[in-house]
């Protein structure tokens, strides 16, 4: 897990500019791909100052927002290496093409029927144990695993002490309604991080204040929207890690039809959100310029105030950093939740590769990040021709 020296000043000027975010999409085991963005990250800016998850993004998050800086990528490596199951000796020269998919689905049909240390453990199957209305009638997994694995590697006091912001996405279960945690307006521990990712039926709902919540992907897979829709006055820089991609080639088998839904499914609309905030604020920048020509005596309108001030609670440019983890040739619909060691650390690689290309671009670094507006930067595939969207 170690990648190329870069030259850093330039990216670290960058993040050292304005509120620097990290936003983590939800994608059970896919989510070591956000570990490695982060490791370059923490290269360039040790100290996001708001780290905004779902699901496995909210469990990445809080370790990240949970631990001092120095501690923060140890605690990540501790926490995806407990997860991952290591591959027998001698095995790994043999994985190649069709093998290595039948390992992978071995793998997941492993964590399945077995679970996943500190993470996950399955329910012994019967009615009788299993009373209808408890936790075990209406889920397949008991997560307690995941909580204690938690609280050894998250410092919620920490959290809560506001050093870094820390927001998690969940669904009510009794209204459907989605709910952010933010450790901005109310206290945090493990159990709103465990709601964040209570994907049913597998994993059962979350208590908190007379309330359960489901996984926040039900809803929306990215907490994208909630940041952008959050005042701010100064510059942001967002980095958006998604581990699903809305774009994908017709399925050609079932198994990729299956691979094909999930991905759109969890995938969230990254894009709607960002067309949005660049709509929003091209609509915001010609209200500000009709503003500007009212006559003096209508500028003391409260109308007229009260558009000044929704304006100003949201007048900082954005600047918007997109990954997408892309899937192997090998991968199946398996793949969010398939804990080999193997696929672990490939994910964890090409967060780093995606990370490093995207600070080292030059139509990244040639963005002038005082321009007003919303700019949004896409980091394609490897093999892909890097280009640079800028919307204002």
């Amino acid at each position: 897990m170690s990648h190329s020296t870069l030259t850093t000043s330039h990216a670290a000027a960058r993040c050292a500019q304005g509120q620097c975010i990290l936003v983590l999409q939800g994608g059970g085991a896919l989510g070591a791909y956000q570990g490695g963005v982060y490791e370059v990250l923490a290269s360039v800016h040790r100290d996001p100052d708001w780290v905004a998850g779902v699901s496995i993004g909210a469990i990445n998050a809080s370790i990240i927002a949970g631990n001092a800086p120095e501690l923060r990528l140890k605690r990540l490596r501790e926490f995806w290496e407990r997860v991952s199951a290591p591959m027998p000796t001698g095995l790994d020269a043999l994985l190649r093409g069709d093998l290595r998919s039948a390992f992978n689905e071995f793998s997941a049909a492993r964590g399945v029927l077995f679970g996943v240390p500190g993470f996950f453990a399955p329910r012994i199957p019967g009615a009788d144990w299993h009373p209808r209305g408890t936790l075990g009638a209406i889920s397949h997994y008991d997560t307690t695993p995941l909580a204690a694995t938690l609280e050894r590697l998250v410092d919620f006091d920490r959290i809560n002490d506001g050093r870094t912001r820390l927001s998690v996405g969940a669904v009510n279960v009794r209204t459907g309604n989605y709910e952010y945690f933010d450790s901005a307006t109310r206290r945090l521990d493990a159990r709103h991080v465990i709601a964040s990712g209570a994907l049913p039926p597998g994993f059962p709902p979350v208590e908190i204040d007379g309330e359960h919540y489901w996984d926040g992907g039900l809803v929306s897979n990215t907490p994208l929207q909630y940041v952008l829709d959050q005042p701010a006055k100064q510059r942001r820089m967002i980095f958006q890690v998604d581990l699903f991609s809305a774009l994908g080639r017709v399925p050609r088998s079932m198994g990729e039809v299956a691979m094909r839904e999930k991905d759109i499914r969890f995938s969230s609309r990254t894009r709607l959100n960002t067309d949005h905030a660049v709509s929003g604020r091209r609509l915001a920048d010609a209200a500000r310029r009709l503003l500007d020509k009212l006559p003096p005596k209508l500028r003391d309108d409260p109308d007229v105030r009260e558009i000044q001030a929704g304006l100003e609670a949201h007048g900082g440019s954005v600047e918007i950093v997109h990954l997408i983890y892309r899937s192997k040739h090998y991968e199946t619909q398996s793949k969010d939740y398939e804990f080999s060691r193997r696929s672990m650390t490939e994910h964890w690689d090409a967060g780093i590769a995606d990370m490093t290309r995207t600070l080292d671009d030059p139509a990244w670094r040639a963005l002038d990040p005082d321009a007003p507006g919303v700019h949004v930067f896409d980091v394609p595939a490897a093999d892909e021709t890097l280009s640079e969207e800028q919307r204002s």
